[in-house]
């Protein structure tokens, strides 16, 4: 059961890393704004899969990966375009840990789970321990993230905002890949 919680949380530690890049001023709110969404989000899909059952488990197989792509593609883009304007401009720009984005991301990096709790359905396994402990270690894994990507970030200047669109972009590209290929969720 831990080793699937690493797994599902591995693209919530990636965001949080690149998160953590963009922020101007860290601050502790920041780190439990994002840990607690994210943590939430990969506790409650399962569940959600878990519910629905087979009643739509064809649809969401073969649109999850096309939604998680859509989704992490159009946050990373934007991060990308944001970086290419004055420092004034980035001033203004919207916090990740914050608003539709965080919603945005809180989804994107959870849609793997969700599959998990359909899975779990077709295999008649309790839910509720497996996805206490899929919430508790995105949540630990996304607070350590966004921490080393404050440390990256202070070193890397600029440039951070690029390696954080391009993150996401990779982990979009990384899921569809998965999913055409026949890799698995």
């Amino acid at each position: 059961m831990l080793g699937l919680a690493v797994g599902l949380a591995m693209d919530a530690f990636a965001v949080a890393v690149g998160a953590g890049l963009v922020v101007e001023s860290l601050t502790f709110r920041h780190v439990f704004r994002l840990a607690f969404h994210f943590g939430l989000f990969q506790f409650l899909m399962p569940i959600v899969g878990w519910s629905a059952g087979r009643s739509i488990a064809g649809y969401v197989g073969a649109y999850d990966h096309w939604i998680a792509f859509g989704l992490l593609g159009f946050v990373g883009a934007k991060m990308l375009w944001e970086s290419r304007h004055g420092p004034e401009q980035r001033q203004r720009r919207g916090d990740p840990t914050q608003g539709w984005r965080l919603v945005t991301l809180s989804l994107a990096t959870s849609i793997d789970a969700l599959a998990v709790g359909l899975t779990m359905a077709f295999l008649g396994v309790s839910i509720w321990a497996p996805c206490v402990v899929i919430g508790a270690v995105c949540a630990a894994l996304t607070a350590l993230g966004m921490w080393l990507g404050r440390r990256l970030g202070g070193r890397f200047g600029p440039w951070a905002e690029v390696v954080g669109g391009l993150v996401l972009i990779g982990i979009g590209v990384r899921i569809l890949v998965s999913h055409l290929s026949g890799a698995g969720p």
